[in-house]
């Protein structure tokens, strides 16, 4: 079984997590319950960190918060040096709750409404990346009307498509996001924005996918960004100060993922921006990269108790969980793969395959298709790994479930993060029907 992050077995055979039985956090906090790995997460944040700082290039590590967001992974972000990506008014607000300092949030969308653009002047964050010309239009007009600048970015597509090993430099025209690269659309945003006397352009942003397990596609998106850069420095003498080449930097859900470590996607990138910089006579920006799956992802742990079994003859085992589709959707979403052990009997040895299925009304409600475990029983733990990112910030009430609590833990300590929903948390929203028959 392979092990993430402070992740051990202790004298009873139980998977640990921060050095607290995981068996125990079940029982305390009840199933199905997100448990992070608060050590792991500083980790992950102070090799991105300390990559740039030792290469003694100017930069920002922005935690993308869509991946997971709460109050206090915001603070831990913080506690860890991370700016703070964000994507919706929701995640901002939840930012500043969570005293973020606002010039460390970077706000991105596709389609940022004028409400969520007016809190982001007011609380004068750090950055917008632009995503289309509707939005340079709401943007100038609010700019104008404050009398306030803003610092923006161009979000754009290089033309450049990354799907972990395959790369197809003709793909991410067709993308609802950002401005493309090849067409005149990034060159018409800029001429927009260069001379606004509000909106200060400081440069360009890209982000080529997910899941990505070498550096091939970013260093080929760095190229193609500073190709226009060096373009717009030459006819208009324009000076780039930020160069964001995004996230996507995969991490390992099964054995057959081999992802970088963090530090040698840093280096890479660092050495391309170096050399095409130098190669085009321009001054280095600062770098920033946008982590969040790689950040979180292998730091969560969901940890199930088991119920019920269905044989079906010559076909398969399913065994059931108090959770699902409802806690972690990307298995029935896009055929995401997970690996998992039954934490109160990791010591013994796999003796049935089973397919995990969860409680929802749904065939589809599949968590893993085909894992060998140890006989189970009801009232086992089941442990799924890796379930940090996209799991709880996708949770839905989907058949009225509430959704799961989860916990932080670190040397021996751990505290709840977000409490667990209850069936009055349900229904608070609901209103009784008025306008019916009688």
């Amino acid at each position: 079984m392979f092990l993430y992050g402070t992740q051990a077995i202790n004298e009873l055979g139980h998977l640990t997590i921060g050095d607290i039985d995981t068996v125990d956090l079940a029982k305390k906090y009840g199933t199905p319950l997100f448990v992070y790995d608060l050590e792991l997460f500083y980790k992950r944040a102070k090799s991105f960190i300390d990559t740039f700082e030792k290469a003694s290039v100017k930069a920002q590590v922005c935690y993308a918060s869509k991946a997971f967001s709460s109050i206090a992974i915001y603070q831990a972000a913080a506690e860890a040096g991370l700016s703070i990506d964000v994507v919706s008014g929701g995640e901002l607000y939840t930012a500043l709750q969570a005293g973020i300092p606002s010039n460390r949030i970077h706000f991105h969308g596709n389609n940022k409404s004028l409400e969520e653009l007016e809190l982001a002047f007011n609380e004068r964050i750090g950055c917008i990346v632009i995503d289309n010309f509707r939005e340079i239009q709401l943007l100038k007009e609010l700019a104008a009307c404050k009398e306030q600048k803003m610092d923006v970015i161009l979000r754009v597509t290089p033309g450049i498509e990354a799907h972990t090993h395959d790369f197809i430099t003709t793909g991410q025209a067709d993308s609802k996001f950002g401005f493309d690269l090849n067409n005149g659309q990034a060159d018409r945003a800029f001429k927009e924005l260069q001379h606004d006397p509000f909106l200060k352009l400081q440069g360009l942003h890209c982000h080529i996918g997910s899941q990505i397990f070498d550096s091939t596609a970013f260093r080929l998106a760095a190229i193609r960004l500073i190709e226009k850069i060096s373009k717009w420095h030459n006819e208009e003498d324009y000076e780039i100060n930020v160069l964001n080449l995004g996230g996507g930097f995969g991490i390992r859900y099964t054995e057959d993922d081999e992802p970088l470590e963090p530090n040698i996607y840093v280096e890479e990138l660092i050495q391309t921006v170096s050399e095409e910089i130098k190669r085009h006579n321009l001054s280095m920006p600062e770098i920033w990269i946008e982590p969040g799956r790689s950040l979180v992802g292998e730091a969560g742990t969901t940890l199930y108790t088991i119920g019920s079994q269905k044989v079906v003859p010559d076909t398969r085992k399913y065994l059931a969980v108090d959770g699902g589709m409802s806690d972690n959707i990307r298995p029935s979403l896009y055929g995401a793969k997970y690996e998992a052990a039954i934490a109160n009997k990791i010591l013994q040895k796999p003796a049935e395959f089973y397919t995990i299925a969860g409680k929802l009304c749904e065939s589809g409600d599949k968590l893993i298709e085909h894992i060998q475990l140890p006989e189970a029983e009801p009232n086992d733990i089941l442990a799924i790994f890796c379930t940090g990112a996209y799991g709880y910030s996708m949770a839905s009430n989907y058949n009225r479930i509430p959704r799961p609590a989860v916990v932080f833990v670190e040397e021996g300590r751990h505290q709840l993060a977000i409490k667990r929903e209850t069936y009055e948390d349900i229904v608070r929203l609901d209103l009784p029907l008025t306008i019916g028959r009688r």
